[in-house]
């Protein structure tokens, strides 16, 4: 209750009560008519005293009631007119009223903001509520899909499948809505001739948030740089062939001295090495443009890994290796048998030439697999190709698997690797369903391992 409203209250009560000392003084010596009579006339002037004070109130409340229902449309200010009873509240009103139009000045200018600053993307978003509808949309949304290869103007308060018809936009926007996780998908479809990067992600009151991103220009640029590597190396396997062959020809001349046939054994060398890497460039264009077609087939882990130990026996018969099959699973997997082969062999071959403990001796390795169940993709199978050598700095662990990235350059060089081995098992392993990692200690070994899905018995 504020302090006029209390002053009055208090006047009220004092008049009350010298009126009531008033009449019991004038009726002592009366009887008890006279104090009917007075009840009387008390009743009545509180009564009177009563609607005063409601009308008085009733019109304060009102007047404040009209005021408040204004916020935040008009600021109260200092009052015009007195309430008599609610000034100090009718002051909390003006001062609150001023503090909430400010916060929401303050709201509107950084929404106007944002929106300028969505606009100016030159990727395309688009926000819809719980129910599919759009909510809000750029500019750049509204000039993609208001082009003449799509027709389709962004209309805020339709659906969105009114606009957009492509599967995979309207996928991705379903699972953020109903799973409430980010999703993400690639869209050809949506325009002719152009690819995008879908990403959708929930909205803490509902619905989702949908970016689509051009990567229209990218694809073209890669897939072009991949045509290239694969006509450059196609075109470079005849003469290094030829090259090999002539070399091991000359090299079979008794009569060659010592100088030339070191010459010719460096031309050899170096010719083998050329073939291995136009060979394994070949392969890593031929999987990442999908023109090697991957068959999955139901078969067994611990067959895989002594498939692979036996096709290594030449070198480690060559390199005095030792190679060791651990614990393995006799699960089945789902499994293109040849590309899982190369993928075990790269790893075993890399543990060969780079598995030697520190300060010389034997190679060491040893090939293992398990059945593991906690990972992303459910059920599978864990492959390990562990070695004993000096070891992976942790800076190098998360790029040994890029193409070209070298641990030590000069030593890759002297081994014959073409860096691409990695990178080669990596897309393999991935577009079976599965995932690579490498563990390394510095002089403790390193530890290679991809898992593959498992299929039930």
């Amino acid at each position: 209750m504020t302090r006029g409203l209390s002053f009055a209250f208090f006047l009220r009560m004092v008049v009350a009560l010298a009126l009531a000392v008033a009449l019991v003084v004038w009726l002592k010596p009366h009887g008890w008519g006279a104090w009917f009579v007075a009840g009387i006339l008390m009743f009545v002037w509180a009564a009177g005293n009563a609607a005063v004070l409601t009308r008085s109130i009733e019109k304060d409340i009102g007047a404040l009631e009209t005021a408040t229902i204004a916020i935040p449309e008009r600021k109260i200010a200092a009052p015009a007119e007195r309430f008599s009873d609610f000034d100090g509240l009718a002051r909390a009103l003006s001062e609150a009223s001023i503090r909430v139009e400010r916060v929401l000045s303050d709201a509107s200018e950084s929404r106007r903001e944002l929106e300028a600053m969505i606009d100016s993307m030159q990727d395309a978003v688009v926000a819809v509520d719980a129910g599919g509808r759009i909510q809000w949309t750029n500019q750049q949304m509204q000039r993609l899909m208001s082009g003449p290869a799509a027709g389709n103007a962004v209309r805020v308060g339709h659906a969105l499948v009114q606009t957009v018809r492509d599967p995979e936009v309207l996928g991705c926007v379903r699972v953020a809505i109903e799973a409430r996780e980010v999703c993400e998908r690639r869209s050809t479809s949506l325009l002719p001739g152009k690819i995008f990067e879908v990403s959708a992600s929930p909205m803490p009151g509902g619905g989702a948030v949908a970016v689509l991103h051009d990567i229209t220009r990218i694809e073209q640029v890669e897939r072009a740089q991949r045509d290239f590597v694969a006509n450059v190396s196609h075109e470079l396997r005849t003469p290094l062939t030829s090259i090999s062959g002539y070399v091991e020809t000359l090299l079979d001349h008794e009569t060659l001295s010592p100088q030339a046939r070191e010459f010719l054994g460096t031309i050899h060398k170096n010719a083998t090495r050329m073939g291995r890497l136009t060979e394994d460039l070949l392969v890593m264009a031929r999987i990442e443009s999908s023109e090697q077609e991957l068959h999955p087939v139901r078969v067994r882990a611990d067959v895989l890994v002594r498939d692979a130990v036996k096709a290594m026996s030449g070198l480690v018969h060559d390199s005095l290796a030792l190679v060791e099959i651990g614990d393995v699973s006799d699960s089945d997997v789902m499994a293109d048998t040849d590309a899982v082969l190369q993928v075990l062999s790269n790893l075993i071959e890399n543990g060969i030439k780079y598995g030697r403990p520190h300060g010389g001796g034997q190679s060491r390795v040893v090939v293992s697999s398990c059945d593991v169940s906690e990972t992303p993709g459910g059920a599978a199978v864990e492959f390990s190709v562990r070695d004993f050598g000096q070891g992976i700095a942790s800076e190098h662990i998360g790029r040994i698997f890029e193409r070209f990235y070298r641990v030590d350059k000069a030593r890759s060089r002297e081994s014959g690797g073409t860096g691409l081995g990695l990178a080669i098992a990596r897309h393999v392993v991935e577009s079976l369903g599965g995932r690579i990692w490498a563990k390394s200690e510095m002089n403790q070994g390193s530890t290679f391992l991809f898992t593959l899905p498992r299929v039930g018995k």
